[in-house]
């Protein structure tokens, strides 16, 4: 690896000479094993920790395949996914290699007893596959997680429905938290110039789901003026959220869990702002009972951040802590648009205050290709920035994932991969330049 990456940090070599620089033989890259997927048994969620449960570990390359490339992978960085990789929940995710194993000879390699995660990276292309034209060795790109086989017509549509669509790096295996990576070459992407390895690395999932959940034909169709409650508004998914909502003419309602997110929000641009701890909502009065009082004053305290208005849309990802609140504040014929459920699966609302009000549930998921395209196309336009926090280096990806586990970072966490140190990888200066405030907003002083 270290004459790829000399050869990737000089800048200077040529497709045809990164082409023939030989692959090593393995690795590293961070993974779970399947004898450990017992490991948590009976703990409860909280004392789960992926510091025991992930390895950074040698792994051989894997097979290149049609229509594929291997990556050389500078930086990457953590998503929910991962965390929940890591804690075996809801299930193990050994159970969608076995799955996908099965569906051919060439789709047996991501069977194995350990699972290479990662769902983000930014590097170079190393080698692409029989078939892959659009792309070649030395090509900097960021890498998109929508793994689809598009043989059936269901996906042709909308290529989230294809009946074989997986996530990269969750549903199959050898993902972006690695120092090689092998994607399909139509989740490729070009790596906005004016960033660094590890901010390139951290847009690509969370920003292209909140594009399709928000901006896309699929989700909400945000338009001007719309009135948005964005809820994790400083988060890893909920800032680009806040971001999207701004650039596109909406009034984002920002829920925070504390004042240092409340003002990186403004410092977003975003106006109003609800720091949910401090004002004591709670939504739940035990495990089992809801508390319409509380939807009804937070319902309030939205109307008095809108000069009187209902939220046209609510940007839903938390779940069951917050989803019967969510239904309750949407104004009569608005949307409730939602993914990810990271405090529970199970959603319990009342539903009178959806039908009779003529409000719409839509569940959207990852993003297909030509929106997780726009997404990044406004990254590269510097439209829409990185929400990088810190920096964890490969071996210390237990640490960062249990961060985000554990709610301690904002924005997102971002891994090294092959970059020795973080700063490389800038090719537009003066790009740079006009926007670092803001590249800069969500980052912790060393």
């Amino acid at each position: 690896m270290s004459r790829i990456l000399d050869a990737i940090l000089a800048q200077e070599t040529d497709a045809r000479e990164l082409a023939a620089l030989p692959l090593p033989s393995s690795y590293r890259a961070v993974t779970v094993h399947k004898d450990e997927t017992g490991m948590f048994l009976g703990l409860p969620r909280e004392e789960k920790d992926p510091r025991k449960s992930l390895h950074t570990e040698e792994v051989p390359v894997p097979e290149l395949g049609p229509g594929e490339a291997l990556v050389a992978v500078l930086a990457s960085s953590v998503n929910y996914n991962t965390v929940w990789s890591s804690l075996f929940e809801p299930l193990p995710t050994f159970g969608f290699l076995e799955r996908y194993g099965r569906l051919s000879e060439l789709a047996r390699r991501h069977d194995l007893p350990y699972h290479v995660l990662g769902s983000d990276l930014a590097g170079v292309v190393l080698r692409v596959g029989p078939g892959v034209n659009r792309w070649r060795p030395g090509d900097e790109v960021v890498a998109h997680c929508l793994s689809v086989e598009l043989e059936s017509a269901d996906g042709h549509g909308d290529t989230m429905l294809d009946p074989e669509q997986r996530i990269w790096g969750f549903e199959t295996n050898f993902g972006g938290l690695a120092e090689i990576a092998l994607v399909k070459a139509n989740q490729l992407m070009p790596k906005p110039d004016h960033l660094t390895w590890e901010e390139a690395a951290a847009p690509g999932l969370v920003n292209s789901t909140a594009y399709r959940q928000l901006v896309s034909g699929n989700g909400a169709r945000m338009k001007q003026g719309d009135n948005v409650l964005v809820w994790g508004a400083s988060g890893g998914l909920g800032a680009f959220a806040t971001q999207l909502v701004l650039a596109g003419g909406a009034n984002p309602v920002c829920v925070v869990s504390s004042p240092r997110k409340a003002d990186i929000c403004r410092r977003m641009g975003a106006e109003a702002v609800i720091d949910r701890v401090a004002e004591d909502y709670r939504f739940w009065s035990d495990e089992r009972t809801q508390n319409p009082r509380e939807w009804k004053r937070f319902g309030a305290r939205i109307r008095e951040l809108t000069g009187g208005e209902d939220v046209d849309i609510v940007f839903e990802h938390p779940g069951r802590e917050t989803f019967g609140a969510s239904v309750y504040v949407t104004r009569k014929g608005g949307t409730v648009v939602t993914c990810a459920s990271t405090s529970g699966f199970e959603h319990v609302y009342d539903n009178r205050y959806l039908w009779m009000s003529l409000k719409r549930i839509v569940g959207t998921h990852f993003a297909n290709y030509r929106e997780a395209w726009e997404a990044n196309r406004l990254v590269v336009k510097g439209k829409i920035h990185p929400t990088l926090s810190r920096c964890y280096p490969l071996e210390e990806v237990g640490q960062a994932v249990y961060d985000v586990h554990h709610n301690l970072h904002q924005g997102k966490v971002g891994v090294l991969a092959l970059a020795p140190r973080e700063g490389l990888g800038v090719r537009d200066p003066e790009l740079r330049e006009r926007h670092l405030a803001a590249i800069n907003r969500f980052r912790v002083p060393a």
